[in-house]
């Protein structure tokens, strides 16, 4: 089940706990004014745009927990190909396939699904509200293009919180996977509701 593609860690120890931060006043050590090099950085990683990464995902619910292994995850432009595999809840080996606005969904049993609507058939397959479309933009530390966003930095100048579509992403970790990007995230946490999902990402890598 897709259940688990997101799992929660606290970003930052300050932060502690399962739900939201209060914006008002804004946490110790945060603010919301870009970096100078904010702009520079949003362009150059919304053009890293074929890439595949890899590594490991945990969800914590009131109702269940487990953890999967991102098998590879592949972008090239606005197409993605996910595949995941866990023993958790049966899961198995699952792909996603899509675009903006199309996904096509296999289970470990062979079933597949199509829907123009990414969100509705991720949960009507699995229970699990997953803003897929948004994905490919949070993963490398960038807000969605559609909707409102607020984004919160720490003190060393690194993005600390994205806050889009109901969800809370927070950045734990930063990385240089790739010599001539900037760092990109090793460790992310979304928060919704009662839900906490974690990604911890041990390769990154540009496809050409």
């Amino acid at each position: 089940m897709l259940k688990n593609l997101f799992a929660a860690l606290l970003v930052l120890s300050l932060l502690g706990g399962c739900t939201t931060i209060q914006l008002e006043p804004l946490p110790e050590g945060m603010t919301d004014q870009p970096p100078a090099n904010w702009a520079e950085r949003s362009r150059t990683l919304g053009q890293f745009n074929h890439w595949q990464l890899s590594g490991k995902l945990a969800v914590r619910q009131p109702s269940d927990s487990g953890t999967a292994v991102i098998n590879h995850w592949e972008q090239q432009g606005e197409q993605y190909d996910l595949a995941l595999s866990s023993s958790f809840l049966g899961m198995g080996s699952t792909s996603l396939r899509g675009t903006p606005g199309f996904l096509e969904l296999q289970l470990a049993n062979g079933d597949t699904y199509q829907s123009s609507n990414p969100e509705q058939l991720v949960q009507a397959a699995t229970g699990w509200q997953l803003p897929i479309d948004s994905l490919t933009w949070w993963i490398r530390g960038l807000p969605a293009p559609d909707g409102n966003f607020r984004l919160l930095f720490d003190d060393q100048q690194r993005l600390a919180i994205i806050r889009q579509d109901g969800w809370e992403i927070r950045y734990d970790r930063w990385q240089g996977f790739i010599d001539d990007l900037p760092q990109l995230p090793a460790r992310i946490t979304a928060l919704k509701d009662d839900k906490r999902v974690r990604v911890v990402i041990s390769d990154w890598q540009r496809k050409d």
